[in-house]
């Protein structure tokens, strides 16, 4: 398995709401590839042949689900069941994206982030061929006594959040890209994609192990 990485970001409250979704609620496995013309509107960041947003549709949500099964699956011993153990880690994967997207509980929200191939000329490619790449951005609070996510110090077992400006921070995890697609730069743009999103609120500050 690749190194976990992982970013803070201090944040004040966000003042936009969350792009609305509804729209987007049918799953089609075949369902091809959006035109750019289509999400113009929608912040992202193009580099080389790819371009990194966040996730908009049910198809996305779940092609990003599929890359982590199979990103989870890539290094494990060999099991007679591997694609069905993969596909029922995806089907969870997706239920869990969809449920973090769709509630706000103790002022965290969550986004879904996604590299995509773009689109070429008189080449027609669904959704599920399209995503190479994915992560997660979350914004937060601090519990009481913390000082960075999960570091303690003089805290009582059982605490409150820590609801000050100040205490709001930003969190990627689950970061992975397709076999086929990597060493292209995907990753650290992503990556690049994300931190800047959150950049505009605070200070960062890098965690890695």
């Amino acid at each position: 398995m690749p190194k976990n990485l992982s970013y803070m970001v201090h944040l004040p409250t966000p003042s936009n709401p969350k792009v609305e979704t509804s729209r987007f609620c049918d799953l089609h496995y075949d369902r091809l590839q959006p035109s750019d013309e289509e999400f113009d509107q929608y912040n992202r960041f193009e580099f080389g042949q790819f371009f990194a947003r966040e996730a908009l549709l049910d198809e996305e949500y779940w092609t990003a689900a599929w890359l982590r099964a199979e990103s989870f699956w890539e290094h494990g011993p060999y099991e007679r069941c591997v694609d069905r153990n993969k596909l029922e880690f995806a089907d969870r994967e997706y239920k869990a994206i969809k449920r973090r997207y769709s509630k706000v509980q103790n002022g965290q929200n969550y986004s879904c982030i996604i590299a995509v191939r773009k689109k070429q000329k008189n080449v027609k490619r669904s959704i599920l061929k399209s995503v190479v790449g994915t992560l997660d951005l979350s914004t937060r609070y601090l519990l009481q006594g913390e000082t960075f996510p999960g570091e303690r110090r003089n805290a009582p077992p059982f605490c409150g959040i820590n609801r000050t400006p100040s205490s709001r921070y930003a969190y990627i995890t689950n970061m992975c890209v397709t076999k086929s697609a990597r060493r292209q730069g995907i990753a650290g743009n992503m990556l690049h994609f994300a931190v800047e999103s959150a950049k505009s609120f605070g200070n960062i500050t890098l965690k890695s192990n």
